[in-house]
């Protein structure tokens, strides 16, 4: 009741699709963490990311995926904030936060569709773009 209350009290015309959006992207933000983290242990998952040339990924990449890992961190606490479901960052940061946000991940629509390995093309390329509808719907709430 709280969450929907905040986001109402924010001016929010619709808080159960501001608070929908923001969880089903926490979700699979949430599970792009772990496949992260996979990856950081040295599951052969490599050819969905960092281009798809190793299926273990060599130090490098490992350390790559350790930096995603805290950037989906900030990005997720910038996207909570703003569809008021937590609160950490002076609440002046959210507004052009969100907005940075949502143009990083825009950005990887086309990253992941130019990618040479098929595999990563297909899942990832689809999840950054569904990231950045979800992010636009809490952007322009």
């Amino acid at each position: 009741m709280y969450v929907f209350y905040r986001a109402s009290s924010a001016g929010d015309k619709n808080p159960t699709m501001l608070a929908s959006a923001a969880i089903l992207a926490t979700v699979i933000l949430l599970a792009l963490t772990g496949f992260q983290l996979a990856l950081l242990a040295g599951v052969p998952l490599g050819h969905f990311a960092w281009g798809g040339q190793h299926r273990v990924l060599p130090v490098v990449l490992r350390i790559s995926s350790l930096f995603a890992i805290t950037i989906y961190a900030l990005i997720t606490s910038i996207l909570l904030q703003k569809a008021a479901l937590f609160s950490f960052w002076p609440e002046s940061w959210i507004g052009a936060g969100i907005w940075i946000m949502t143009g990083y991940l825009a950005l990887g629509i086309p990253l992941n569709a130019m990618s040479r390995s098929r595999p990563e093309r297909l899942v990832m390329t689809p999840a950054a773009a569904i990231l950045t509808i979800l992010f636009l719907i809490v952007a322009l709430s």
